[in-house]
């Protein structure tokens, strides 16, 4: 089975958070970009990957067909982990981080779809087995910086079913507002996404620890300073989740050696795709490492994370980005239920992208 076809799918889906518009990289954050990679093989299987995008879209797609399409037509697509190793040793000379391994996860993902419906398997079976069919989610709010939002979008959530709730806030008043209303029992985490210099940041875990958070998630600039996050675990006693912005299994490797996290959050949209994510699942389970997949996506990501996680045993919650799209991909068929993740059960990811939504929200 050899590659005959790889197509970047650029989307734009307008969506609405609840409350202020969210500033991401300079710009006002109004739509969810998406590059779907769709590849086709010479005997006419079709899969479908995941490539993140978020306000880099034009760029990931470029990366896509310019750089990593020219090398991968042609390649046999049976064996994925050595067609991945080739592909980021011939492009390492453009980072092993960023838009060049969101592309090659793009890639990647959509090999293991197609694998899984070559091989009639939905995916978590065909990785080695599937451990569970239900997965917990958890609401992932949006920033809001307003305690009042925060807490009728914490109630909402809870209402809908969902255990567990984060937040997307650095201030200790909008924390207060979520768990006013949560009440003691359910957990709330605080994600704020690398404001803080160490000392900043052991000054707001401190703060935050009357409130009892289930983890504070990326405190530190630059995100890679797991020293300063071990000393921050260690000194303060509040679990630390990090990860999202992590590509490879080295990266995570280095992570767990230096006890920078209670929770490793690798995006499968980032991190290398599938055969890398797999590689994080197995360092987390043999060092005692919870696994917390960062997934805030609606695509084949968001899939290839529930799959990923249904064929790992140590693997913790489904992230659900609380929003209200225009449009989805998948028709609703994803659509948490009282919190909960069902793990699709036909071939590859085992659904197929709505093709109205791919054709009425391309993107130029």
């Amino acid at each position: 089975m050899k590659i005959a076809d790889i197509r970047s799918v650029p989307l734009e889906i307008p969506f609405s958070s609840g409350g202020p518009t969210w500033e991401l990289s300079g710009q006002q954050w109004k739509n969810l970009d998406s590059v779907l990679v769709r590849v086709e093989m010479d005997d006419g299987t079709v899969g479908w990957g995941d490539a993140f995008a978020y306000h880099c879209r034009e760029a990931v797609h470029a990366a896509l067909e310019k750089m990593v399409a020219p090398i991968a037509l042609g390649r046999d697509a049976r064996d994925i982990s050595a067609l991945m190793t080739d592909l980021q040793r011939r492009l390492h000379l453009f980072g092993r981080y960023g838009v060049t391994m969101f592309a090659l996860s793009g890639l990647d993902i959509a090999l293991w779809d197609a694998a899984g419906k070559a091989a009639g398997l939905p995916l978590c079976k065909l990785m080695g087995g599937q451990v569970r069919s239900d997965i917990p989610g958890y609401s992932s709010l949006f920033n809001y910086s307003n305690p009042e939002i925060v807490a009728e979008k914490t109630k909402q959530s809870i209402d809908e079913g969902y255990g567990y709730v984060k937040l997307h806030e650095t201030g200790v008043a909008e924390v207060t507002a979520a768990r006013d209303v949560a009440g003691p029992d359910i957990p709330i985490m605080v994600d704020t996404n690398c404001p803080w210099t160490p000392g900043e940041a052991k000054r707001m875990a401190l703060a935050f620890q009357e409130l009892d958070i289930h983890w504070l998630e990326e405190p530190i600039f630059p995100p890679e300073d797991f020293v300063s996050l071990a000393r921050l675990r260690a000194e303060t006693g509040i679990a630390i989740a990090t990860g999202e912005n992590a590509c490879t299994a080295f990266q995570f490797k280095q992570m767990i050696d230096a006890n920078a996290a209670d929770y490793i959050q690798p995006s499968v949209t980032k991190v290398g795709g599938i055969t890398e994510a797999r590689k994080v699942a197995v360092l987390a389970e043999t060092h005692g490492v919870s696994l917390m997949p960062h997934a805030p996506y609606f695509g084949p990501g968001f899939l290839a994370t529930l799959h990923l996680m249904a064929s790992v045993p140590n693997s913790g919650l489904a992230e659900w980005f609380y929003l209200e799209r225009e449009a989805c991909i998948y028709s609703g068929a994803i659509t948490p239920k009282n919190g909960m993740f069902t793990v699709p059960d036909g071939p590859g990811l085992g659904i197929e992208p709505d093709a109205d939504v791919l054709k009425d929200y391309a993107a130029d």
